[in-house]
């Protein structure tokens, strides 16, 4: 009887402070899970659509990082721990080094401290080596995050402008003349030359080439607390005014309307390619590229005259770099490891066909005909099939594999995001003829004393 009465004013009391045990008991199977988009949550709530079993609720917290709105929000809630704290969190490229090597690093709990076998799984998945060096505490040398994209960068470029340019479009030939993988810019230059002689520039604006400039430099912004320019960094000087002086480009920024339009074709002159990722593919180049109709899906291909849509193929950059990704993360005060496990490892490290990567690689993770991606895994793209219309059903991963092996994660810092809008806007005064070589430098200097807690000679 006494049982029974407990029961009933479990239910008709619970959130009172005698029966708080009670809500504890109704909330233990609750998974707070943080991200600045729905793409995590929405692979953990999918994780639990193909296995029933797992039983937890996912309360999810999805705060877009603009205005910057992100990071003191999950830095509150880290801080303040309680049962409203995260217990799996998300972390993207351009902060991401804050929560795993920074300020932040002391609230992520080492994988294998949930159980996961790491030198094992990372071995069995080939995990590009730049993704673990990113998420690896150096304070402990434990390996504390990873993403299941793989954003190593290649050259993604129009077919019909490399046969203007050359009179072919061949990969293998189109990457000789780029100087894929020589890890410099001569053969580029050159190339950019034979694109001006018909009338064609080799990227659309300064912004395409710099994530291959930064993410390839011997040293990050900050080496032992103070600023560092690295020369590959500085030369994004002269390789900016080379491209405005010679009309190799269309002078774009970067995500505003005139690069978009030189992804459909509409730009003053045509423009040979993008240095990017896959995601690029499938997030930037691929839904700017055609005619829309009212529902906003792309018609026609550039076989019909429509757009560019049909008309890529991708190949190795001259440099090696990768560009964005997000990382994942386990609270060490998570009150669920066992199954924070289950959901990190099936995201991150699980290279089975009935892993998440397996699904996302192939465009199958909501049923046949989705996306397909690159991966973290290699061994996963290695099995799986890349052939996409965009690029004329060229393998993708044929290209993005080798670009995650060729990346490099040891030049990022915990200040890049700030830094690199300071750099950029210098280096386009420079070019604009706004201001000299010297005063740019020295007045991105003055900005990151004057903002950030670096030091500067």
């Amino acid at each position: 009887m006494k049982k029974v009465i407990a029961s009933a004013l479990c239910l008709t009391m619970v959130g009172t402070a005698m029966f708080t045990g009670c809500a504890s008991k109704q909330e233990e199977k609750v998974l707070n899970v943080w991200a600045f988009t729905n793409e995590v949550p929405d692979m953990i709530k999918r994780y639990k659509e193909l296995h029933p079993e797992f039983d937890y609720e996912i309360k999810e917290t999805i705060i877009a990082t603009t205005e910057g709105a992100y990071q003191p929000a999950l830095d509150s809630a880290l801080a303040a721990g309680g049962a409203d704290a995260p217990d799996i969190y998300c972390a993207e490229a351009a902060f991401v080094l804050k929560y795993t090597q920074g300020s932040a690093a002391q609230y992520a709990m080492p994988y294998a401290d949930l159980g996961i076998n790491v030198d094992s799984a990372l071995k069995t998945a080939e995990i590009a080596q730049y993704t673990v060096d990113i998420g690896t505490r150096p304070s402990d040398g434990k390996l504390v995050a990873l993403g299941y994209q793989a954003t190593g960068g290649a050259f993604i470029y129009r077919r019909s402008v490399a046969q203007k340019a050359w009179g072919t479009d061949d990969p293998a030939v189109v990457a000789d003349k780029i100087g894929s993988g020589s890890g410099n810019w001569t053969k580029f230059w050159q190339a950019a030359e034979d694109l001006k002689a018909v009338g064609c520039g080799i990227v659309s604006g300064d912004g395409d080439i710099w994530h291959a400039v930064e993410n390839s430099s011997s040293t990050g912004w900050v080496v032992d607390g103070k600023l560092s320019i690295s020369a590959e960094r500085e030369d994004f000087l002269n390789i900016s005014m080379k491209l405005m002086e010679n009309g190799y480009h269309n002078d774009t920024q970067d995500w505003q309307d005139a690069w978009f339009a030189d992804m459909k074709g509409e730009g003053p002159k045509d423009i040979l390619g993008f240095f990017g990722p896959a995601w690029l593919i499938n997030y930037t180049i691929g839904p700017n590229c055609g005619s829309k109709d009212e529902d906003g899906n792309l018609v026609g291909t550039f076989a019909d005259g429509v757009g560019t849509w049909g008309d890529w193929a991708v190949c190795a950059s001259p440099v090696g770099f990768f560009w964005g990704g997000t990382w994942v993360i386990a609270n060490k005060d998570t009150k669920h490891k066992d199954a924070v496990k289950t959901i990190i490892e099936w995201i991150t490290l699980d290279a089975s066909e009935n892993g998440l990567q397996y699904m996302w690689a192939n465009g199958t993770l909501y049923g046949e005909g989705g996306t397909k991606d690159a991966v973290a895994s290699g061994a996963v793209m290695k099995k799986s099939n890349g052939e996409l219309d965009f690029l004329a059903g060229q393998n993708m991963f044929d290209a993005f594999v080798p670009a995650g092996e060729y990346a490099t994660g040891k030049n990022l810092t915990e200040y890049d995001e700030t830094i690199n809008g300071y750099w950029r806007d210098q280096v386009r005064q420079y070019t604009s003829g706004a201001k000299s070589y010297e005063q740019a430098i020295e007045d991105f200097k003055a900005q990151v004393a004057e903002n950030l807690d670096v030091t500067v000679e």
